[in-house]
């Protein structure tokens, strides 16, 4: 068993958000440098950094020491980038596709790394009006984190349908309650990565990709979960970006704790071989993308699929001992809500049918839909 001394976690979000005009509800194609400028010089000791796209901006917390203190970071971010945006003119959405912005509109940020990328992507880049959210997290050593890496993948979506926000695309009701990854899943290099027995493996993979020209480094590298290229972390990138807070603190407090258990226990060594396998795994993240809090998913512990809710139920059993260490029992307890509210994407399905009940266009009915985001985004900072 590890000693306490040993579990210490550091925690970092990074976050996508879109620009929007407050009038149109639309994105802003070119919106003010003033806001990234002005957000840039302000953001210390977090960051604030353009994105592929103008219309979007990007946050990254500060390196992090508990859950409770990314909480007061994204406060900060998502406060500091929404009051810049409004003093030119514009709002920010938290949420993974904009309901009825086309892509065509869109301009690229100049920057060589995106020109590159649009070069050899071509359409896929193009039609690449996506954001999501990522989580750091720092712990153990090289191998540790990959042994830990291993065994998160089983919940990977599990964490993608807790955090689902984009069933809208470019005005049409896509059927998906994460349409993003309906986007991203066109990029190489994405998905469920396999499991490694060893960091070594990992970069040795890298090398590779590198030794045939696909790659200049890991970072190139878009699994749904991934070793960091910059940091000494772990990457959970399978989510959506979270319309609410609240929601998003969920899922940092539940991947937290899923390391802090797996590092006490150091189990997370014995579980290569034990684990599902990664094809079901890639089944199990369909239908969380497709139906959101209402998948079922294939589990190991029964003889049928099981529907997202038991899932969470056991898995918050297991994980209490180390919530209450750290601090987070309320954040994790959160995901029940999620499961029985709905998530980000569950909203606005339904703030979308209540307004064309209510005789609203469907064009009218998804500018409602933003302004719901446009409130939730900024809730609590």
């Amino acid at each position: 068993m590890a000693k306490n001394s040993d579990l210490k976690i550091t925690l970092g979000v990074e976050e996508e958000a879109f620009l929007i005009d407050p009038q149109t509800r639309d994105l802003i194609s070119d919106p003010a440098p003033q806001i990234f400028d002005e957000c840039e010089k302000k953001s210390v000791p977090h960051k604030v950094v353009r994105e592929m796209l103008r219309t979007q901006i990007e946050t990254n917390s500060k390196v992090c020491h508990s859950v409770a203190e990314v909480r007061e970071a994204l406060r900060e971010t998502r406060g500091l980038i929404s009051a810049t945006a409004k003093k030119y003119g514009a709002e920010i959405v938290a949420m993974s596709t904009h309901p009825f912005a086309v892509w065509q509109d869109q301009i690229p940020s100049p920057k060589e790394r995106y020109e590159s990328f649009a070069m050899l992507y071509q359409e896929i880049i193009r039609r690449f009006l996506i954001g999501g959210m990522h989580i750091h997290a720092g712990f153990g050593d090289a191998d540790m984190r990959i042994r830990v890496m291993n065994v998160v993948r089983h919940y990977l979506p599990l964490f993608l349908g807790l955090s689902t926000s984009s069933p809208f695309r470019e005005g049409v009701e896509t059927g998906f309650k994460s349409s993003r990854m309906n986007i991203l899943c066109g990029l190489p290099r994405t998905g469920i990565p396999k499991a490694f027995s060893s960091y070594d493996e990992f970069k040795a993979l890298e090398r590779e990709y590198q030794r045939w020209g696909f790659i200049t480094n890991s970072g190139e590298v878009w699994w749904d979960i991934r070793p960091s290229h910059s940091y000494p972390t772990i990457e959970l990138r399978v989510c959506d970006v979270c319309t609410r807070i609240d929601d998003a603190m969920t899922i940092v407090a539940l991947y937290a704790c899923l390391i802090r258990k797996y590092m006490r226990t150091q189990s997370a060594g014995a579980l290569v071989s034990e684990e599902i396998m990664t094809e079901i795994i890639f089944e199990n993240r369909f239908q969380a993308q497709r139906y959101g809090t209402f998948a079922f998913f294939a589990d190991p512990n029964d003889v049928s699929r099981t529907d997202i809710d038991d899932v969470l139920n056991r898995l918050l059993k297991e994980l209490y001992e180390d919530a209450e260490a750290l601090d987070c029992v309320s954040d994790i307890e959160h995901a029940r809500d999620i499961v029985k509210n709905g998530t980000g994407a569950d909203r606005q399905l339904d703030q979308f049918r209540l307004a064309k009940l209510n005789g609203k266009s469907p064009h009218e009915a998804l500018c409602e839909v933003v302004d719901t985001v446009v409130e939730e985004t900024i809730e609590g900072t």
